[in-house]
């Protein structure tokens, strides 16, 4: 058996779990190319659909 590929690739992080202004990174759902903005701080995190200047959602072709 083949490894399986991972549904969401991360495209960018930036910051640091460490410090205190948290992990911000931007992931691609490559099944959908829908694009999402995760945020992390010790505990707590948030994920969210990214949004363009038109508020869609942003999709990679």
């Amino acid at each position: 058996m083949g490894k399986k590929e991972e549904r969401f690739e991360v495209v960018f992080t930036d910051g640091s779990s460490i410090k205190n202004s948290g992990m911000r990174q931007i992931l691609v759902d490559r099944e959908t190319g829908v694009n999402y903005l995760v945020w992390s701080s010790g505990y707590a995190a948030g994920i969210t659909p990214l949004l363009d200047s038109e508020g869609k959602v942003v999709i990679r072709k």
